[in-house]
């Protein structure tokens, strides 16, 4: 993704699909194991004079010799075909995973693809050449100097792009919680949560330029038709030239007026690079934002794959 100081990197990614705003463990540490004592030497007994061995005593110890050859021959014979046996590979069984029940929606746009919500209670729609991750919870992690974001409902575009950086990400799109009741205090607070802390390091400098326009009023649809207020807020972003050379992006957020938070829909996309959203088409990803009736909601269990 642009601008990303930290190696480029999307932020920080959970696949699972989790009901609520997940965070990190970090592991245990994994301990030492002390070294052994070294014992304190001991000295050897005295070893007894050697005797001289009898013409009988030799011909018996060459019988003796002679019966441990062959039996060692015969051990080694038997070893090599128990070790030839115990090394060949034990066929495991393979693995079926069964994906859970997803919850899709239709799109609004033709030709687009839809990225429905938990339960499939909201919608967005995005182009065909973004991937559609539902289960995908995404962001940045609060930092120093970096307020967080966390997204649910995700899709993302340009995956790769950089050939310096393989996780890097052109845009994306997702929804978070913002606990503001006014809509158009929540889509500025959610430009800039993503703003600042996706194009700076989480420990600063904040080298960021972000520039965003005045709210737009627009109106969000219910699920049950009804429409309340809604704002949408766009920001450019400008930084010093990264990694992958880019430096310019755009920020969109959408936030209706649902009570006392809102569940703002944010889409941000590098503006340097082929395949991206300019401001006209993260507009018209937002305002395919939506409420989805129960009617049109439809509950699918993925195939199962197998993993070997």
């Amino acid at each position: 993704m642009f601008g990303k100081k930290r190696g480029d990197s999307p932020g920080y990614e959970d696949n699972a699909a989790l009901d609520g705003f997940g965070g990190y463990q970090p592991s245990d540490s994994s301990g030492y194991t002390p070294a052994p004592e070294t014992p304190t030497s001991t000295p050897e007994p005295e070893k007894p004079a050697k005797q001289p061995m009898s013409r009988s005593g030799r011909r018996a110890m060459y019988g003796f010799f002679a019966t441990l050859g062959v039996i060692a021959v015969a051990a080694l014979a038997n070893n090599g075909d128990r070790s030839s046996e115990s090394s060949a590979p034990t066929p495991r069984a393979p693995i079926v995973y069964t994906p859970s029940p997803q919850v899709i929606a239709p799109p609004v746009t033709e030709g687009w693809q839809s990225v429905a919500g938990k339960d499939g209670v909201y919608a967005y729609d995005v182009p065909p050449n973004w991937t559609p991750k539902p289960g995908t919870i995404h962001g940045w992690e609060k930092g120093t100097q970096v307020p967080g974001i966390t997204m649910v409902a995700s899709a993302f575009v340009g995956e790769g792009y950089c050939p310096q950086e393989k996780r890097s990400r052109l845009g994306g799109s997702g929804v978070a919680n913002i606990k503001l009741a006014d809509p158009a205090a929540a889509a500025k607070k959610a430009v800039d949560d993503l703003a600042v802390s996706a194009y700076n390091p989480e420990d600063g400098p904040l080298t960021a330029n972000i520039t965003a326009e005045p709210p737009q009023t627009t109106e969000f649809t219910l699920g049950t038709g009804k429409k309340v207020p809604a704002s949408i807020v766009l920001a450019e972003v400008v930084t010093p030239p990264g990694a992958c050379g880019a430096h310019r992006a755009l920020v969109g957020v959408i936030a209706p007026q649902l009570g006392e938070a809102s569940a703002a829909l944010a889409v941000y996309s590098g503006q340097d690079a082929p395949g991206g959203a300019d401001r006209e088409l993260i507009l018209k990803i937002l305002k395919t934002y939506r409420g989805v009736p129960e009617a049109d909601r439809k509950t699918i269990t993925p195939p199962p794959s197998t993993l070997r």
